[in-house]
């Protein structure tokens, strides 16, 4: 079989699976590996210590697997519908989303006009390198751009004026609670999912003659870069990779083989003049295009982080509980994002029943019966628990301040503390509305 034959039957083995998209980019180090081992060098990655680790092996597949050729990036859409974005043509855009007629590869899948049924979940494959906790590399790489300028001083923070949204046409609404959870978390963990497929391809390359790597963001690969160089979407203005045809609401996962495979061309910019998620961060964690501050981001905070949160992030946080998609809810290519009809990534209706209130009453045990197989479960109940009493802070009323004060009495200090500023947060609005209403 030609390298182009095996090329060919890998996408339609990929498509066959569910893979929204699939292309390869060459083996080589990554493009934009001074760039990342900058931003490690300023300390942005905060204490996701393991990015820092053997930084040469993140970007070079080679030292991942000797005698790599070729890295295989795949898509898979998670689109549960129903994603705001800002109204009106982006005309500051050197390409306009409009219309993606124009974005075609001889190698890319088609996008999911018409999809194929639900597959029920998969069983883990145990894929992951256990020295790369998983969800960092969805946020944190820096990719190419403007030299980066210094963050706003905390004291600065403001949320940004809400912007006029709309809805996408003819899609799912997202779960109506007083709450937000980053989509990607809304019901299983999707590791488990992309690895047993990734385990299916990579026993074909095998079958083929091939030695592989396959890694879902949990494995030292600068996932974003061989995307863009295999032409699967552009790096955003966010860090997030755009996709013409999916928008931002897609994992990544890659092979890395010792298959030579036709490459494809690398993916050009279609940002334009656009700006709309570096104004939309609610901590400006983008301190320029391209450039993020994880210390600064919310999904840090509420996810990678699991000391405080800062008092100077927490307004900022306001209702979400873990994770971020603010900066993904902004772009304007998402008005071409086509729902998943992935079952696993529907909404967890156990999950989204609840008030907020209610997790306040979570025990270890509980905590791990409600997030079972849900990448929530991962930050375990304290940061979790940390992470409510913040929202609870901001949104909460005085109904809510018998649950708070029990929680403030929790044995675990970190609950403790974020409660006890939650009924701070609380009276003091409750004082304010009071002294407005005698006034």
């Amino acid at each position: 079989m030609t390298p182009a034959t095996l090329k060919s039957a890998l996408i339609a083995q990929a498509r066959a699976l569910g893979f929204d998209d699939c292309r390869i980019a060459p083996a080589q180090p990554a493009a934009h590996r001074a760039l990342f081992q900058q931003w490690l060098a300023e300390g942005k990655h905060g204490d996701m210590a393991w990015l820092a680790r053997n930084p040469e092996r993140r970007t070079d597949p080679t030292l991942v697997l000797p005698g790599a050729k070729s890295v295989i990036v795949l898509a898979l859409n998670y689109y549960q519908g129903g994603t705001s974005y800002p109204s009106g043509s982006d005309q500051s855009s050197t390409d306009s989303p409009s219309s993606s007629s124009s974005y075609s590869n001889s190698s890319s899948i088609n996008p999911l006009r018409h999809p194929p049924a639900p597959r029920a979940s998969q069983p883990s494959s145990g894929l992951r390198d256990p020295a790369s906790p998983p969800d960092w590399e969805r946020r944190y790489f820096t990719g190419s751009g403007t030299p980066a300028t210094p963050p706003p001083s905390a004291s600065a923070i403001q949320p940004p004026a809400p912007q006029q949204l709309s809805t996408t046409v003819n899609h799912r609404q997202p779960p109506s609670t007083p709450f937000r959870i980053a989509r990607y978390a809304w019901n299983n963990d999707y590791h488990d999912l992309i690895e047993a497929k990734l385990r299916t391809l990579a026993d074909f390359l095998t079958a083929h003659g091939g030695t592989q790597r396959p890694y879902v963001d949990t494995g030292p690969v600068l996932e974003r870069d061989f995307a863009s160089e295999s032409g699967l979407g552009w790096g955003g203005k966010s860090t997030m990779q755009i996709h013409r045809h999916l928008g931002t609401w897609f994992f990544l996962a890659d092979i890395l083989t010792t298959l030579d495979l036709p490459p494809d061309a690398p993916a050009t910019d279609h940002c334009g003049k656009c700006t709309r998620c570096i104004t939309a961060c609610p901590t400006q964690a983008i301190t320029a295009p391209r450039r993020m501050d994880a210390r600064r981001c919310i999904s840090y905070l509420t996810i990678e982080s699991k000391g405080p949160i800062p008092l100077e992030f927490r307004h900022a946080i306001g209702d979400r509980i873990y994770g971020c998609d603010t900066c993904l809810d902004a772009c304007p290519w998402n008005r071409h994002a086509q729902a998943s009809h992935e079952a696993t990534f529907q909404a967890r209706t156990t999950l989204f029943q609840h008030t907020l209130r209610d997790f306040l009453t979570l025990t270890d045990d509980t905590f791990r019966a409600l997030f079972a197989k849900s990448p929530i479960k991962r930050i375990k109940r304290p940061a979790f628990l940390r992470n409510v009493c913040v929202a609870l802070g901001n949104t909460g009323t005085l109904e809510d301040v018998p649950a708070l004060e029990a929680a403030a009495a929790d044995e675990n200090p970190l609950i403790a503390e974020h409660a006890q500023w939650a009924v701070a947060e609380i009276r003091a609005r409750a004082a304010e509305g009071q002294a407005v209403d005698n006034g």
